[in-house]
Order: structure tokens, then C-alpha cells, then sequence
């Protein structure tokens, strides 16, 4: 089986997303306490299963990314920006309902968006 690198624009913003997102994940598996450090999660001794928790999700997003790389199929670009599209829906919930109108939370929910947006666009032929 060898790899399939998209020729035309839009499906390789889907796959570059995908790729993003598997990178994203492989670090977080790689290294939790940097991650729960970045993102404000830290208020005092992680356990070892938060540790376990962030390095799940972590294997979630690198299964979801490497899924769409390797399948490179509309229906795995599909779910994996609906994925994205949900995790921005409860970003945008929690700005609102968790009183967390901060510049991390906006800033991150963007590139949420941005990122579901890229094989969403690409499936449902926006680009």
C-alpha cells in the first residue's frame, strides 16, 4: 500500500488538515503535561489519570487523522470535519455557558473551525 498525496487543491487542504490534526494528536500523546500546561488545564498535581485521560484523546485525534490520511475517501474526510465541527460547537458552547471569554478559548476555536472547515469544504465542494 503506498501513500496517496492529493493532486488537486481542495482535497490536499483536507488532507493537510488531517494531517494537522494527527500531528496535534501524536503530541498530545507524546507529551500530556506540556499540553495541559499550555491549554490552562494544570491548577495542581496531575494525576495519572489525567495523564491517561489527555493521552487518549490524544490517540483519538491521531486514529482520526491517520484515518483520513490513509483512507483518503470523502466519508473519512466528512467525519473527520464533523468531528472537528463538534469540538468547535463545544468550544463555542463553553465561551458563552462556562464564562470563558478569553483570548485562548477564541483563538482556539478559529483554528477548530478553520480546521473543520478545510474537509468539510472539500466533501461538500465549497472549494
Amino acid at each position: 500500500m503506498e501513500l496517496y498525496f492529493p493532486a488537486e487543491l481542495p482535497e490536499r487542504l483536507a488532507f493537510l488538515a488531517a494531517l494537522l490534526v494527527a500531528v496535534f494528536g501524536l503530541l498530545t500523546m507524546l507529551f500530556p503535561a506540556r499540553l495541559l500546561r499550555a491549554g490552562g488545564l494544570v491548577t495542581g498535581e496531575v494525576t495519572s489519570v489525567g495523564f491517561g485521560a489527555t493521552r487518549s484523546i490524544g490517540g483519538l485525534h491521531l486514529g482520526l487523522g491517520l484515518a483520513a490520511i490513509a483512507l483518503a475517501q470523502d466519508f473519512t474526510y466528512l467525519m473527520l470535519g464533523s468531528a472537528l465541527g463538534f469540538a468547535a460547537l463545544g468550544r463555542l458552547l463553553s465561551l458563552f455557558l462556562d464564562r470563558g471569554r478569553i483570548t485562548i478559548n477564541a483563538l482556539v476555536l478559529i483554528a477548530q473551525l478553520a480546521l473543520a472547515a478545510l474537509p468539510l469544504g472539500y466533501v461538500l465542494g465549497y472549494f
